[in-house]
């Protein structure tokens, strides 16, 4: 370390004489020292000033130029010397120099500027300000297509560079996307996939940009899925695996690029690893199954990616995901169903996966899970049935085959999902089926758990879905029994606070449903309707010109129901209903206005 200090008191001098031979020695025990202790021999470099004479001897046509910028890049590898590097002024020569015909100098100053970026941002801040991303990139332009390994060491190099510089940073990813750094990047990896080092900075540069929404349609525009999945099918390491499904999902989440991966074969790869590691427990074999078929599972989500793989029910791939359900495996199962659920996105695909007895096996899947099942399984296999339930063929077929019952034993669920998935797909069932409604509508476990669940607040979606729940056994029933199990239950006051809701399309069953009940149960209910302040909330509907024509037009046919209980009776007289009514008979909407008319005639009359 003496030896460092007269090193570096030589430096001094020399640095100013430019004493080429002389400051040539001194740099080399300079970088003899750093590569012996780094740490120590960086905080004598900054102790002794010498940073600032570096901005000087950073010269294109001087023999020690590239030494300096090593001893910058080595520096610059511990934190504490980033700042100083750029309070130094050395960021503005450095990117000066990325204008060099020297391949060394390059290499050198490529590292150097790396380094000073790396978790820095008064480093990033700096190299922006002088414009070196976009020499970077241009020089990556016009290296692309050389393989000699000085080349790819360079290009490697570049890429790192531009990694630092732009990790975890939005906007300056944003800015080389601009620059055009992708299609680049892409050509890169298609041309030097010999080469492991290049090969990893690319694909670390495309995990990082590729979170960035604005990269994907540049991401589509290029070749990357054919290069992607070319270059997962040569992967024999699972870390290597890992990094290219690290790119792949974030991509995959646009619907172009999912279409593209698909034609590319990424699909068939996927399968592959689900068979081979399905019945292994080494921890990294769990992984990538768990990838692979979540993958499996994404890709599915696009409309034209998952009816290629349909392939009118008769695809190899449809019929191998659906080998999974019956699987052993919980994450086979659990993307099986998952997959079934997108697989069901559109009325064709459900009815033949009906008629072709996907029911039953989802059916066996969720008898599995009832005791102690798999939260994650139940969710994903009832989002199945929910979607196979909306074709309006299919729920005569899934009533009659059990799916009912099957989906009533999760009633006594505490997770929030499998409740909300639970209840969607009982409205979907009894949609326009009379019968199934009155049965489900009469069952008293069911309905005092809706009626529970109405009071989720927590939990919006389960309290939304069991309102519409409750509301849909009175519209498709009709039914004077399920009136009365719902009046019985304390159902009364959701409905009428439902019909307050902020969605137009809840407001509106809710009137229905309470329009039905005044119509055919009026004496039993009126009690409850009285303490719920229904006549209050009518009025309210009305006067508000904020409420859709559907939402004035129902309420005004449920006044006219209400007519028939005193108490009610009395509470619209009090209310002062004939004004509000009266003004919209000239409402633009036709049936609102000839409503209006009606109800007119009818308050003037009983009044």
């Amino acid at each position: 370390m003496d030896n460092l200090s007269d090193t570096l008191k030589k430096l001094k001098i020399t640095a100013v004489d430019r004493t080429e031979d002389s400051l040539e020695g001194c740099l080399d025990c300079l970088l003899q020292a750093l590569a012996q202790n780094n740490m120590e021999t960086s905080e004598k470099i900054q102790e002794s000033g010498i940073l600032q004479l570096f901005a000087g001897l950073l010269i294109p046509q001087s023999s020690c130029t590239a030494k300096v910028a090593n001893i910058i890049a080595e520096v610059a590898k511990n934190e504490f010397m980033r700042t100083p590097c750029v309070d130094a002024g050395l960021i503005s020569p450095l990117v000066q120099l990325l204008n060099s015909k020297d391949q060394e100098v390059l290499l050198q100053t490529g590292r150097a500027l790396g380094n000073i970026c790396y978790d820095s941002h008064e480093g990033r801040s700096a190299v922006d300000q002088a414009g070196g991303a976009q020499i970077v990139i241009d020089h990556l332009r016009s290296l692309c297509s050389i393989t000699d390994p000085a080349n790819e060491k360079l290009l490697t190099v570049f890429c790192g560079m531009l990694m630092n510089y732009s990790n975890e940073n939005d906007s300056l990813q944003a800015q080389l996307i601009n620059m055009g750094v992708i299609p680049t990047l892409v050509k890169l990896l298609g041309i030097h996939c010999q080469n492991a080092a290049l090969t990893e900075m690319c694909l670390v540069a495309f995990g990082n940009l590729a979170e960035l929404e604005s990269s994907k349609e540049q991401f589509a525009s290029t070749n990357i899925a054919e290069e992607l999945v070319k270059l997962f099918k040569k992967q024999i390491e699972h870390d290597k695996k890992e990094m290219i499904f690290e790119v792949l999902a974030p991509l995959a989440e646009n619907d172009a690029i999912k279409l593209q991966l698909v034609e590319a074969g990424l699909v068939e790869c996927l399968l592959e690893i689900v068979q081979q590691k399905v019945d292994s427990d080494k921890e990294d074999d769990i992984a990538e199954l768990k990838t692979a078929s979540d993958l499996m599972v994404l890709l599915l989500l696009g409309d034209e990616s998952m009816q290629k793989l349909f392939e009118g029910g008769k695809g190899n791939v449809f019929q191998r995901v659906l080998s999974w359900i019956p699987s052993n495996n919980h994450q086979l199962q659990l993307a099986g169903a998952l997959a079934i659920a997108n697989f069901a996105r559109n009325d064709g695909n459900c009815i033949h996966m009906v008629d072709n007895g996907i029911v039953e096996t989802l059916m066996d899947l969720l008898d599995r899970h009832v005791e102690d099942g798999n939260v994650t399984v139940q969710h994903a296999a009832l989002s199945a049935l929910r979607n196979l339930a909306i074709p309006v063929v299919n729920k005569a077929k899934m009533l009659s085959a059990g799916v009912t019952e099957a989906v009533l034993k999760f009633l006594k669920s505490e997770m929030p999902p499998v409740q909300f998935k639970l209840l969607g797909t009982l409205r979907m069932l009894i949609d326009a089926q009379a019968e199934a409604a009155e049965q489900l509508g009469k069952n008293v476990k069911l309905v005092e758990r809706l009626v529970e669940w109405c009071e989720a607040k927590d939990h919006a979606g389960v309290m939304g879905e069991s309102n519409r729940l409750l509301s849909a056994l009175i519209r498709h029933s009709k039914s004077k029994d399920v009136i009365k199990t719902i009046v019985q239950s304390g159902g009364i006051k959701h409905l009428v606070t439902m019909a307050t809701s902020e969605h137009v399309i809840m407001q509106n069953e809710a009137l229905v449903a309470l329009a039905l009940i005044a119509a055919l149960e009026l004496g039993t209910a009126e009690k409850d309707l009285e303490s719920a302040k229904l006549v209050q909330i009518l009025h309210r509907l009305l006067a508000d010109e904020r409420s859709a024509p559907e939402i004035k037009y129902n309420s005004m046919v449920l006044i006219c129901a209400l007519m028939g209980s005193e108490c009610l009776h009395k509470e619209v007289q009090d209310l002062a209903f004939l004004d509000v009514v009266s003004k919209l008979r000239s409402h633009e909407n036709k049936s609102v206005a000839q409503q209006a008319s009606l109800t007119e005639q009818r308050l003037t009359v009983e009044s």
